[in-house]
């Protein structure tokens, strides 16, 4: 079974997070562009400072968090392994 891709995990825990009240989109602090790129870039990701400060703003749990930083280093690889090969 293929793992959960980065953009699908953190859409997860920001629907969850945005539906709950812990967050809302101003207070998460992410521009409108990266937004926007998150939304229809399938490898879009994070610089890892912003993703931190996401984490901690969405109060992820210890486990959510690893999750999300796993998810986005199968992404880092699978686009150094995309450059690789072209």
């Amino acid at each position: 079974m293929r793992d959960i891709t980065f953009k699908n995990l953190f859409f997860r825990y920001y629907d969850r997070k945005i539906a709950d009240g812990t967050i809302t989109f101003s207070k998460l602090g992410i521009t409108k562009t990266d937004f926007t790129r998150l939304c229809v870039e399938e490898d879009f990701l994070f610089d890892e400072d912003t993703l931190i400060k996401i984490c901690n703003l969405m109060r992820l749990t210890e486990e959510e968090e690893t999750e999300l930083f796993d998810a986005a280093e199968r992404l880092r690889k699978e686009k150094r392994d995309r450059e690789y090969y072209i």
